[in-house]
């Protein structure tokens, strides 16, 4: 069966969308790199500069569960070009700041941008696509998240280098100008789906109630650990709140997030993988770094360029795509969760750098961007265009959940480890088996290619 070709306007939306997405998931990988640095010019302690990416963190979690209703109700493309302007003056602010306070407040500018960008993006190409080869073109819209953890720290290290820290953010500037102007030429205007009104009472329960989560995850890795006040009291604040809003979403009629969507087998299924995938991901990003710079004794620009197989195996993933459209996304996401798993191996025991790491790196890389990439086709599939917005905001909720859970879970298991190579080992182990232990929900996902359904819009805009 000879592999069908993509349409070439839908090729340059997606190209149009990559642009835009490359500023935020480059910036939170440089930004991460940057501690140290920020501390030293801004003579405050390491703890108080952590701030600078929790506060970011906080603000993506806030505004997510917004961005489907406020794309059904002003159109996906003006609230592309919105998130894309909030993120071009959160990182002129940030560039501008002049303390560590000013500089936490405009780091929130930045990630209410982010948080509206992401959901956004897939809710445009799953659209644009009339449920057609999804697989092949969220490929090509992933391509900035493949990019950016690889190019992050090496361009990051570099920049600290020759530069004042300034310029981590300064360097944000062109690619949103360059992305506005793609997407005002490029991103065709698209019919407002519904005119329900916003969820207020919904909002009031999620938004903080996601917010309260992720700030008690980021402070496991403090002095208190897991079970300091700053951690349980606002993660109990946080579940109770979420757990009112998805009581009050089952009983509205126009819920901020449809929680019916979880009766669909496929999507629930996706939902934990996403969840899952969200903690091996962010937490290997979070890991690995650390394992190079403690562990293997490198610097910054070292340990970037020590992870490019890595990024050069999420790269070689973009078959992946091709394979989810043609066999279904359970094949491609047990294969890569059994993958990567075994590619962690090595890691955990502690077998040292050379050809084995390297080689590990890439598979892993591998794996896990086929895992992603599977999952997120996977959630797609029997949706109805009314339910693709809330479906875009679910799974960007439970995959920046999940990255917060399992990086806290893994500076837990460090720190109390001391930062030992047992504790690297035992927190690289825990990854693995959550890989092993998501292969039970991937049992889930649809085996088959699903038959395309009707064109729900092309890359034009015209039905």
């Amino acid at each position: 069966m000879p592999k069908e070709r993509l349409d070439p306007a839908l090729l340059r939306l997606c190209g149009v969308l990559a642009v835009g997405a490359f500023a935020p998931l480059l910036d939170s990988t440089i930004v991460s790199v940057a501690v140290d640095v920020l501390a030293d010019d801004l003579g405050a302690p390491t703890t108080t500069v952590q701030w600078v990416s929790t506060a970011y963190l906080l603000a993506f979690a806030m505004v997510m569960p917004v961005s489907g209703w406020a794309g059904d109700r002003f159109g996906t493309r003006r609230v592309w070009l919105g998130a894309l302007v909030l993120f071009l003056v959160g990182s002129l602010l940030c560039a501008c700041a002049w303390s560590v306070g000013s500089l936490v407040v405009f780091r929130s500018v930045q990630g209410a941008g982010g948080g509206l960008m992401m959901p956004v993006l897939q809710t445009i190409v799953i659209r644009a696509s009339g449920g057609r080869q999804v697989g092949r073109l969220v490929a090509v819209v992933s391509l900035p998240a493949l990019l950016g953890p690889v190019l992050g720290p090496v361009f990051g290290g570099l920049l600290l280098g020759h530069f004042d820290w300034r310029w981590i953010f300064y360097v944000n500037l062109p690619v949103c100008v360059l992305a506005l102007h793609l997407a005002w030429r490029g991103v065709p205007p698209d019919p407002r789906q519904r005119a329900s009104r916003l969820d207020v009472v919904g909002l009031a329960l999620v938004g903080p109630g996601l917010t309260a989560l992720v700030y008690g995850l980021s402070q496991c890795g403090d002095q208190d650990g897991a079970g300091g006040g700053r951690v349980l009291l606002p993660m109990a604040a946080g579940a109770a709140l979420v757990a009112a809003f998805v009581g009050r979403s089952l009983r509205s009629s126009a819920p901020l997030i449809d929680m019916g969507l979880f009766r669909l087998r496929s999507f629930a299924a996706s939902s934990v993988l996403m969840f899952v995938g969200g903690s091996t991901m962010y937490g290997g990003m979070f890991l690995l770094p650390l394992y190079c710079q403690l562990v293997l004794d490198k610097g910054v620009v070292a340990t970037g360029l020590l992870l490019v197989p890595q990024g050069i195996g999420a790269l070689a993933a973009r078959v992946a795509g091709v394979l989810t459209d043609r066999i279904g996304p359970r094949p491609v996401v047990v294969t890569g969760l059994l993958l990567s798993a075994v590619a962690t191996w090595p890691f955990v025991a502690s077998v040292g750098e050379g050809s084995v790491l390297a080689v590990a790196l890439f598979l892993r890389g591998l794996g896990t961007s086929a895992v992603n990439l599977a999952v997120t086709v996977g959630a797609y599939q029997g949706l109805e265009d009314s339910q693709v917005a809330d479906a875009s905001t679910t799974t960007r909720i439970l995959q920046q959940l999940g990255g917060s859970f399992g990086i806290a879970v893994l500076a837990v298991l460090l720190q109390r480890g001391g930062h030992t190579d047992t504790a690297f080992a035992h927190a690289f182990g825990l990854t693995t088996a959550l890989a092993l232990c998501a292969v039970i929900a991937a049992a889930l996902l649809p085996g088959r290619r699903a038959a395309a359904p009707a064109p729900l819009a092309t890359a034009a805009g015209r039905p």
